[in-house]
């Protein structure tokens, strides 16, 4: 490390110091702008998969699609900071029982971070990343956005992202007119968007989406989550 030279130090640090800015102004544009494209999407239109998607906006989406999405993907999401420890700790330890099957503890704040920001996989980089990103966009953005995105940008079938694409793929109408039935069916794809389809009607989808119409009752009267179903 002695003989390293000093010209390219001082460009590793240059390089250093433009991607933290660079990542920096790119979240705060993100809180009024939608992403051009993410890693994801890349990656499912280069493997063969396509990719559909069709940015709205807020109030373009039914009250039913915000309301499914976290009953069946993060109930505490409008009361967190980014991170539901409890569930976190009980994935670990389902993840330490059965080795074989990996459960996940995201929030949907770290699922928009892994979504917009980073790459799909489990390696610890990517992790301490998600961790980075979630802390960020809960500090600049506010839970509206973060739900808006997430809206966006989730793969909801197989080369389908965002809620928009999701509803003319399979009911033939916009996100805006989707019925509380319909945004349970495709929330409960989201756990395996590529095997949990609607058309045709996978086993998984037929026992998920009652249980997602049951948790979008339980949530009905929570009156931080109707805040967000405007």
């Amino acid at each position: 490390m002695k003989n390293f030279p000093a010209s390219a130090w001082r460009f590793i640090k240059r390089a250093v110091l433009f991607l933290f800015f660079f990542q920096f102004f790119y979240i705060i544009i993100l809180k009024w702008i939608d992403p051009p494209v993410t890693l994801t999407q890349l990656g499912s239109l280069l493997t063969g998969n396509g990719l559909k998607r069709d940015y709205v906006d807020y109030a373009d989406i039914s009250s039913y699609a915000k309301l499914a999405v976290m009953a069946s993907e993060d109930q505490l999401f409008p009361d967190h900071e980014g991170f539901d420890f409890k569930s976190i700790k009980k994935a670990m330890a389902y993840n330490e029982k059965k080795p074989g099957r990996i459960r996940g503890g995201s929030t949907i704040s770290q699922q928009v971070a892994k979504n917009v920001f980073l790459w799909q996989g489990r390696s610890w980089i990517r992790k301490g990343l998600e961790v980075y990103f979630t802390f960020m966009i809960e500090l600049i953005w506010d839970k509206q956005r973060i739900l808006e995105m997430y809206l966006n940008v989730a793969e909801m079938g197989k080369g389908v992202f965002g809620i928009e694409a999701a509803a003319r793929q399979n009911f033939k109408k916009s996100a805006k007119s989707l019925t509380r039935q319909e945004a349970a069916m495709i929330a409960a794809c989201l756990p395996n968007p590529k095997l949990y389809t609607i058309k045709p009607l996978s086993r998984n989808v037929a026992i998920r989406y009652p249980w997602v119409l049951r948790q979008m009752s339980h949530l009905d009267g929570d009156p931080d989550v109707l805040a967000l179903m405007k």
